[in-house]
């Protein structure tokens, strides 16, 4: 054991509600990575962290032994900036996949590392993963070198990129302590510092398809995840966005890439391409590209409308292994009808996501393979006025879970009956 770690200490420390200086937080995690704290102390000192916080200065010290544990990316002198954005998850939320390759567009470089489906949220990986022949295990060097030769990436971190972040969320997963906004602000930092970047835009989702159900609770995540990007150096924004209802029309993996692609090429949903610009502007102007925000939306529009962000997903595509033109399945499409008629008051978004999951394009154990072909389309907007019988969604299913999915979405929806 290190003879600046006490394992009792720190957990009776963070227990009493007392504050860990910088050093002892640095000392704690490379002691944990070495094996030298057992997991069943950083489950009882990570409860603690949840039930009694962490200042924004142990917050810091926590991104930065986490992102510390591992490799941080390097990239040659002067072919910046690197940028990225982050989601924290939502239904139908694809914009990663036409945020990266516009950007590239841009003057900068996005070495974007993402991950897989977190409960009825989608994984922007999934989604990738419908296109044939696309790889998201790619190794650091061929980050580096699809980066440098496309501008853009898209894949799943390595086992080199902030280790000590990947032991902790396991356990997190299984201590009830997931829920924690030092210990998501530390996980998330920690994953996107180790990407070598130059500006950072987050996308802070709240609602009911969103992990925070607040708009407040979303705000304060909002702020740690932005101060604590600024104590390590790096210029972040943050932009709140409601996820109570889908983001575009398609939910699933094969219809949210058509969907992408479809705002690749100047269309596509108009939520999907404000959010995506909105996001957009953010980065470029806080990455020193644009002098202001109104200017980096122009451009980024006009690369939209041009159709140069498509030519380049195609490229990172290609370049990934995959090929963006090959069809992409759908399951067979049947319509789900409103019950009544009326306005459509409320949508429980997070339903609609655990429908997904019902119908195979989601995991419910780790590892398990899913079906790239099912998913739902949203035919309806919250205000809606509905006749009844009018169809509100479009399920694309095969025989599996079609039951279990009807019955979610049909307590997903709530009309206002009109008197």
């Amino acid at each position: 054991m290190s003879p600046s770690v006490d394992p009792l200490r720190m957990i009776a420390a963070k227990r009493d509600g007392r504050e860990h200086q910088p050093d002892q937080i640095a000392a704690w995690i490379d002691a944990y990575v070495r094996g030298e704290v057992g997991d069943e102390q950083m489950a009882a000192w990570a409860m603690a962290v949840y039930l009694n916080g962490m200042s924004t200065a142990e917050t810091a010290a926590l991104t930065q032994a986490m992102w510390r544990s591992g490799t941080t990316l390097t990239w040659e002198a002067g072919t910046g900036p690197y940028v990225d954005k982050h989601s924290t998850g939502g239904i139908g939320d694809k914009v990663s996949l036409i945020l990266a390759p516009l950007l590239a567009c841009c003057d900068v470089r996005v070495p974007m590392l993402s991950g897989r489906g977190l409960g009825p949220t989608g994984g922007t990986l999934d989604k990738l993963e419908s296109i044939p022949g696309f790889r998201t295990d790619l190794s650091l060097e061929e980050i580096r070198h699809v980066v440098e030769s496309c501008g853009c990436v898209i894949t799943g971190t390595t086992p080199e990129i902030a280790p000590a972040d990947r032991r902790l969320y396991a356990l997190r997963d299984v201590t009830a302590t997931v829920a924690s906004i030092p210990l998501i602000t530390a996980s998330i930092m920690s994953k996107k510092l180790s990407e070598g970047l130059d500006a950072l835009v987050l996308d802070v989702k709240y609602g009911s398809g969103a992990f925070m159900k607040s708009r407040d609770d979303a705000k304060r995540l909002a702020d740690s995840l932005v101060v604590t990007g600024q104590k390590v150096g790096v210029a972040c924004r943050a932009v709140l966005s409601d996820m109570n209802q889908p983001l575009g029309r398609m939910v699933g993996n094969a219809n949210e890439v058509d969907e992408s692609v479809a705002v690749l090429e100047g269309g596509g949903p108009p939520d999907v391409r404000a959010l995506t610009l909105e996001l957009g502007a953010e980065v470029l102007h806080a990455a020193g590209v644009e002098p202001n925000i109104g200017a980096a939306h122009t451009r980024l529009a006009r690369m939209l409308d041009s159709g140069r962000a498509r030519e380049k997903f195609s490229q990172m595509v290609a370049a990934q292994g995959g090929n963006l033109d090959h069809p992409r399945a759908l399951a067979p499409a049947r319509e789900l009808p409103v019950p009544r008629a009326g306005i459509v008051e409320q949508i429980d978004a997070e339903k609609l996501g655990y429908a997904v999951i019902a119908l195979g394009g989601g995991r419910r154990r780790l590892g398990q393979a899913i079906d790239h072909s099912v998913g739902l389309e949203y035919l309806i907007r919250i205000g809606d006025r509905v006749s009844q019988g009018q169809p509100w969604l479009r399920v694309f299913a095969h025989n599996g879970g079609v039951e279990e999915a009807i019955d979610l979405l049909n307590s997903a929806i709530r009309i206002h009956e009109e008197s």
